[in-house]
């Protein structure tokens, strides 16, 4: 008969064997959605952000977090010198993102979802720091 502790041994094992954590292959070594998430918010610029999001993109759902976590990083270039008129564009261009796929089945439109609206993100940092760039000449 197997001891109590085998048994609790064999008992881990299946628990976590049977709940992996999902890994990918991102910047040559492998990382869980979570960490490119991580690495994506630690870049230092929304350009580099957006770098990281393309070259380890899923083309699935998984996409929708790392969008989020570029459009955090790009935000935080412009969302706090927007005007009230500007705000509501830049929400406006968010909503056309969100609807252009509504209607299509399928995971992969959750990613070129997360990326239409990664892009827009993006395009408001790279204009505002334009903007900074020309005031401060």
């Amino acid at each position: 008969m197997l001891s109590k502790s085998v048994l609790a041994a064999v008992a881990v094992v299946l628990s976590v064997a049977g709940t992996p954590a999902r890994a990918m292959v991102c910047m040559d070594k492998s990382m869980t959605l979570d960490e490119v998430a991580d690495t994506i918010s630690a870049q230092e610029s929304c350009g580099s952000a957006m770098k990281v999001f393309k070259d380890c993109q899923l083309t699935a759902s998984g996409d929708i977090e790392l969008g989020a976590a570029v459009e955090k990083k790009c935000e935080a270039d412009f969302k706090p010198g927007l005007s009230a008129a500007q705000t509501q564009a830049y929400k406006r261009e968010m909503r056309v993102c969100d609807g252009k796929y509504r209607n299509k089945s399928g995971t992969m439109y959750l990613s070129f979802t997360a990326f239409c609206r990664a892009e827009v993100a993006q395009r408001y940092s790279q204009r505002a720091l334009k903007t900074a760039g020309q005031k401060a000449r």
